[in-house]
């Protein structure tokens, strides 16, 4: 096996579930090369993943569709890729990776493909089965190459960090080394538990367990953010400005992360973080922190959206989950 290409142009969580298939390939194919295909908003992470050889960008923000297309088709052509692995069953991820010119291109069968039309640009398909975590998932199409998979890895560089140097100074002085991320963010609407609810845990946090909570946030969140500093009667502060590197910094130092279906809940448990995770209309079992000690208050079996960005229902399912309801949860997962 000469050349690899794998296919996960997004989004941040999806890529992080994704890491484990780079890291099986690369312990089954030492010599291969193994360069993956990612949306140029993701491409900071992959900077992060030494087991992998070349990140090719898809542009998304410049230029125009037929160009953007050519130029990739001509990148991934000079490679002489063996083969081709599509990890995201879009139809557009399939047509890239078509357009790597690899001898055999995998994919799932359809019943498993968020788009059924990308099975017509694969050479094979494999079937999942009954898997329950997007992770094992995933490991199935290294398995189907040879690649062992019973352990699970994510081949993630933590770099020195300014931003995580501050909440560690910061933390310091104040006498405080212990510290918990609360990250009330998410892309869907419909996953951003309460800022006030955050806010009270924080309080609980402090009042029942002596642990101040760091507020994370990304482009947008900023507002939220503050609300949840707010509402935390001194018992939260607002983390500096963050790149993916200095997330991983942060989270990969503190002793808890409460986090809705979010990127940064998934870098979190990449890099071993207890987690507490707060889910409404994606499942758990599927889409949740990785580790079994990880605890998850899901109203999943009550959403009426499942999988879909915005709320339908009369009644937000999230706002069926209380305060109390996520602190017994921390309770579990990190002790009386």
């Amino acid at each position: 096996m000469r050349a690899i290409l794998i296919v996960r142009l997004g989004a941040l969580g999806d890529i992080v579930h994704a890491l484990p298939v780079a890291a099986a390939l690369r312990d089954c194919f030492s010599d291969a090369r193994i360069d993956w295909v990612v949306d140029e908003r993701h491409r900071e992470l992959l900077e992060l993943v030494p087991v992998v050889d070349r990140r090719i960008v898809l542009r998304t923000r410049s230029a125009s569709l037929r160009r953007r297309v050519m130029e990739l088709r001509r990148t991934l052509t000079r490679e002489s890729y063996d083969i081709a692995i599509d990890l995201q069953g879009l139809l557009k991820s399939a047509v890239v990776a078509r357009l790597s010119g690899a001898r055999r291109i995998l994919g799932f069968t359809p019943p498993h493909l968020r788009e059924r039309a990308a099975r017509v640009f694969y050479t094979e398909t494999h079937d999942p089965g009954d898997t329950a975590h997007v992770i094992e998932k995933n490991l199935t199409l290294a398995a189907s190459l040879g690649a062992d998979v019973s352990r699970i890895r994510f081949p993630l560089t933590v770099p020195a960090s300014a931003a995580g140097d501050a909440v560690r100074d910061r933390r310091s002085a104040a006498g405080d080394t212990a510290f918990v991320v609360l990250n009330p963010g998410a892309a869907w609407p419909n996953k951003r538990w309460p800022p006030d609810r955050f806010g009270a845990v924080a309080q609980w946090l402090r009042r029942e367990r002596g642990l101040r909570s760091v507020v994370t946030w990304g482009p947008g969140d900023e507002t939220m953010a503050a609300a949840v500093v707010d509402g935390s009667a001194g018992a939260a502060e607002l983390a500096p400005p963050t790149s993916i590197a200095d997330l991983i910094a942060i989270v990969g130092e503190a002793s808890l992360m409460v986090s809705g279906d979010t990127g940064p809940v998934h870098l979190a448990a990449a890099v071993g973080t207890p987690i507490v995770g707060i889910y409404g209309p994606t499942d758990a079992a599927r889409n949740g922190p990785w580790s079994a000690d990880d605890v998850t208050v899901s109203r999943f079996t009550a959403c009426g959206c499942h999988h879909q960005r915005r709320c339908r229902a009369a009644r937000w399912c999230l706002e069926d989950i209380s305060v109390d309801d996520v602190t017994a949860a921390i309770t579990r997962r990190i002790g009386a």
